[in-house]
């Protein structure tokens, strides 16, 4: 194991970036942080004076070109992911990205395939982190058997982001910095292939836009063509069957919620992201007693280790787990799929 230091360069330097990734790689020895770009030099100034960054780079390609660099931390939108990413790999440098994985199943299927060739690099995604503290609990649960058959896996992420029409628009609501990726769809589809190892068939979807236009950060209008509140309704072939169902709303201010509920012939798990709880319950017979939910885990101390995983996977060749771009390319499929479905 090398214990040189790991030269680190930032390309976008945004909210996740300097609240997760900066924090979280300074707290390791032998990292420094050599270079940033961001989408202007003054934002990357304030950054860099902040975290003790050597340079600024006005352009992403200079930090991703430079020979006394090692990794790329890609912190940008969606959209550009792909293009960095892949820059990155062909310049020999490790690559951490920022989720989502891509834009585009296109865009993620040409990172994939580059990972592949450069075997040496490690290529890693950022993971959804929402049930980081639970995951383990809910895999031991489901493979001991307690669910039995899945009848139906069932996903809220509802609250009020797009409720008020004076909001201003985010890139989340614009496709050409979202690409397909639309609200919390592939953050909790990722989860569900943590814990169900199934990819599932989309069977219909239907989206919805309260706001056409909203104001941009320039002070004009510009239009919203993502969906504010998206259903999506699936199966799992190969899981006997099972039913999906996602509900993901930004316009529902007085009713939010973000939960996932396994229902099985033997019993049911419930990840209560508001309150932080997982519970489970055995399944209820027609006419039976309800002995209701029971306690199975807090989500607890923060389980958040990208930095410190992707360090170690640099210095000592530990396989990437979460997230690996093979399963990026599998919730990119699922998300490309919701959109060629979605009517409105």
């Amino acid at each position: 194991m090398s214990r040189a230091p790991l030269r680190i360069g930032f390309v976008g330097a945004g909210g996740n970036t300097t609240a997760r990734h900066l924090p979280g790689f300074r707290a390791l020895p032998l990292v420094e942080f050599r270079a940033v770009a961001n989408r202007s030099t003054s934002s990357a100034e304030r950054v860099a004076k902040e975290w003790g960054i050597a340079r600024v780079e006005s352009d992403w390609r200079s930090v991703v070109e430079a020979r006394d660099i090692d990794a790329i931390c890609i912190g940008t939108w969606p959209d550009l992911h792909a293009e960095v990413a892949l820059a990155a790999l062909a310049a020999e440098k490790n690559v951490l990205c920022e989720a989502r994985m891509a834009a585009t199943l296109h865009e993620a299927e040409a990172m994939l395939a580059s990972s592949k060739v450069k075997q040496g690099l490690v290529a890693q995604l950022v993971p959804a982190p929402h049930t980081l503290g639970v995951d383990a609990a809910v895999m031991t649960w489901l493979a001991s058997g307690h669910a039995g058959d899945l009848r139906t896996v069932e996903v809220w992420d509802i609250n009020g982001a797009y409720a008020n029409p004076a909001t201003p628009i985010t890139w989340r609501l614009e496709r050409r910095y979202s690409g397909v990726n639309m609200l919390t769809i592939g953050i909790f589809y990722e989860v569900l292939l943590r814990w169900l190892g199934a990819d599932a068939e989309v069977t219909a979807v239907r989206g919805y836009i309260n706001t056409a236009r909203r104001q941009s950060p320039d002070g004009g209008m510009r239009e919203v063509n993502l969906p504010e509140s998206l259903t999506v309704e699936g199966v799992f072939r190969s899981l006997a069957g099972a039913k999906l169902r996602m509900t993901h709303s930004g316009l529902e201010p007085s009713l939010p919620r973000t939960e996932i509920r396994i229902n099985g012939t033997r019993g049911e798990i419930r990840w209560d992201g508001r309150r932080g709880v997982l519970e489970t319950r055995p399944a209820t017979e027609v006419g039976g007693h309800d002995t209701g939910w029971v306690p199975l885990v807090s989500a607890g101390a923060d389980a958040w280790r990208v930095e410190a995983d992707f360090v170690a996977s640099v210095r000592k060749g530990a396989p990437v787990l979460r997230t690996n771009f093979m399963t990026g390319l599998r919730y990119m499929r699922f998300t490309d799929a919701v959109w060629r479905a979605l009517s409105w």
